[in-house]
């Protein structure tokens, strides 16, 4: 095997080698075709791959930035979503709260307003029954003095003769004109 010192021999020394001919080894045959396709593909292709490279950090760049950006927005919409939370946990507690004291309001207004219906029916009741009572002494006493009328004008009926009634109208007669001399 050679040495790389021969394989980049001056020219000149390839053209008096007996002319151009076919060179049949193949590994200095590849090394050489294969440093000369290296070698034009970083000249020309070290833009391209440069360019390539730079778009690809620059993607990479900015899809971590933007998710970076989006990480940030979701921690400040998680955090003010937490504060929410909190501020309509506080809110239900007020009105769970006030609903339980507005209940315990309307169970005592529903109380009082029954024992105020209770108490009046009561008070109704009762004058109804001293209503009753009144008008039964009432008619007790009508019947009573209708039935002592009745007696005494029987008795008087029964003990009365025609001369003591003629008396007894002769006596108011004058009573009647005494009053009306007066």
């Amino acid at each position: 095997m050679r040495s790389i010192s021969e394989i980049f021999a001056p020219l000149s020394y390839w053209v008096s080698a007996a002319g151009i001919s076919l060179n049949t080894d193949i590994f200095e045959i590849n090394l050489i075709n294969l440093i000369l396709v290296l070698s034009i593909l970083f000249y020309y292709g070290k833009g391209v791959l440069i360019s390539l490279l730079e778009n690809r950090e620059r993607t990479i760049s900015n899809t971590i930035r933007d998710a970076e950006e989006r990480y940030t927005e979701a921690t400040e919409k998680l955090h003010k979503a937490r504060i929410r939370l909190q501020h309509a946990e506080i809110k239900a507690d007020e009105i769970r709260i006030s609903g339980l004291a507005q209940m315990d309001k309307e169970r005592q207004d529903l109380v009082d307003a029954a024992d105020n219906d209770l108490n009046g029916s009561e008070d109704s009741k009762n004058n109804a029954i001293r209503f009753e009572k009144q008008r039964a002494i009432e008619q007790v006493r009508q019947q009573v003095s209708r039935l002592a009328s009745q007696r005494a004008l029987e008795s008087l009926n029964s003990c009365m003769t025609n001369q003591l009634h003629m008396q007894l109208i002769d006596y108011h007669i004058g009573m009647l004109r005494s009053m009306s001399n007066k």
